[in-house]
């Protein structure tokens, strides 16, 4: 389970999920990469799940990134709370995404149809609509 070693604070505010993202959305270290279409939250078990998915498909063909990390805590109170008595303990940890966010990539001479396959397994596993995109060639 991902979750960062240590924070400066313990709870967060939900915050906004608006716009698109800027960072984090080419292919930086693969040939193959899988972009959010949409924003949202990823739990880490969702991105482990995610991960886990892409490396057995893969088996182990090439290489993998995984280009998020859960640093958002999420509280919870518990069932059957009555309202007030402050803000619940942190129960999970989430990434915040973005439309054009690229979540794992994929590279080192693997087939398009396997990357293909891999990264459809992986995106069920998440809750936001994904695609399969590929390293632009930089002119100049």
């Amino acid at each position: 389970m991902l979750a960062p070693k240590k924070v400066k604070y313990h709870k967060m505010q939900k915050g906004k999920m608006r716009g698109i993202a800027y960072r984090g959305s080419s292919v930086a270290y693969g040939d193959w990469g899988l972009q959010s279409m949409e924003c949202g939250w990823l739990t880490s078990r969702q991105i482990e799940a995610g991960r886990v998915a892409i490396s057995r498909h893969l088996k182990r063909l090439g290489k993998m990134w995984i280009r998020v990390f859960p640093d958002k805590p999420i509280s919870k109170k518990p069932l059957e709370t009555r309202m007030g008595k402050g803000k619940g303990n942190p129960e999970e940890w989430v990434a915040v995404i973005k439309p054009g966010r690229i979540l794992f990539e994929v590279g080192g001479g693997v087939d398009e149809s396997v990357v293909h396959e891999a990264f459809n397994l992986a995106a069920h596993k998440l809750s936001v609509k994904t695609r399969v995109v590929t390293r632009e060639a930089v002119i100049g």
